[in-house]
């Protein structure tokens, strides 16, 4: 990755602590168990048509030998447990395969989403085909850090509809959604989601130094998480909150205040509190 320095040292985990998911949480042990068993039925809910494309996409992938991470709303309901149906999903591979991927894709009959729309090809390659998109994904799209072997290094895997794939680690699926704070898109409903989901199995240490000096961003989300999830707030790692000078309301016992939720937006996002048949609507 092409990063600045940090003042911040990483334990990191070895490779061998990968995590394993089941379409839901995983265990940072070396065994890869599940720490936590639950029934999921959010993939019950993509429709058909659009996954017999994304899968079309998936092997198109494979059998063209480009490793690639599962991300975007796919990602989102691994860690939480909600899906969100974007008609969209996201492969992130590393840049050098870009024009393999992009060939591939093409092969199987998926065309450049450019010219219906167009968007900045120096990250992103938007590919179409029956009303469906594939984002095909190397680099943040504000430049600050490309795909590279850590992102696969940590990436946990998942099975989707019998499909199992390396997901996106929820290090930097956090460190991306932290930057996109745009007048007419915003990730951060996203960020509160997967801090909820996964603050006891996030690599604190890790993500801190992803993000270096724009270490900012996440005291920022932590604190309005904080204000709306008091209760869960407080159990954040001691250490993370001395390190970054984390202070929640004092007395508040509650883990999540939905009035508060609600006055960032009134909309069913909050994924905790939706159940695992509907989609997310935000």
């Amino acid at each position: 990755m092409k990063k600045r320095a940090n003042n911040f040292p990483a334990t990191g985990r070895s490779i061998e602590n990968k995590r394993a998911l089941n379409t839901s949480f995983a265990s940072t042990s070396s065994a890869a168990t599940p720490i936590i068993s639950r029934e999921t039925n959010w993939t019950d809910i993509i429709p058909a048509g659009q996954w017999a494309n994304y899968r079309l996409a998936i092997e198109s992938a494979r059998n063209a030998g480009i490793r690639f991470l599962l991300g975007g709303g796919f990602g989102l309901a691994v860690y939480a447990g909600r899906w969100r149906n974007t008609k969209d999903i996201d492969l992130y591979i590393q840049p050098r395969d870009r024009e393999a991927m992009i060939a591939a894709l093409s092969n199987i009959g998926f065309t450049d989403y450019y010219d219906q729309k167009p968007y900045d090809p120096g990250w992103i390659y938007r590919s179409t085909k029956d009303s469906i998109i594939v984002d095909v994904i190397w680099s943040m799209a504000n430049r600050r850090a490309e795909v590279d072997k850590e992102w696969f290094k940590y990436a946990p895997t998942a099975v989707i509809r019998e499909e199992t794939m390396q997901m996106v680690p929820v290090e930097e699926l956090l460190w991306c959604k932290l930057y996109i704070m745009q007048r007419d898109h915003c990730d951060w409903t996203d960020a509160f989601n997967l801090i909820h989901a996964t603050a006891d199995q996030m690599d604190w240490d890790r993500l801190i130094e992803r993000l270096g000096e724009d270490l900012p961003l996440l005291t920022a989300a932590l604190t309005v998480y904080g204000w709306m999830c008091p209760g869960r707030a407080s159990r954040l790692p001691a250490s993370l909150r001395r390190r970054l000078h984390l202070a929640f309301p004092a007395g508040e016992t509650a883990d999540c205040r939905r009035e508060r939720i609600k006055l960032l937006d009134s909309r069913e996002w909050f994924a905790a509190f939706q159940p695992k048949n509907k989609n997310l609507e935000v």
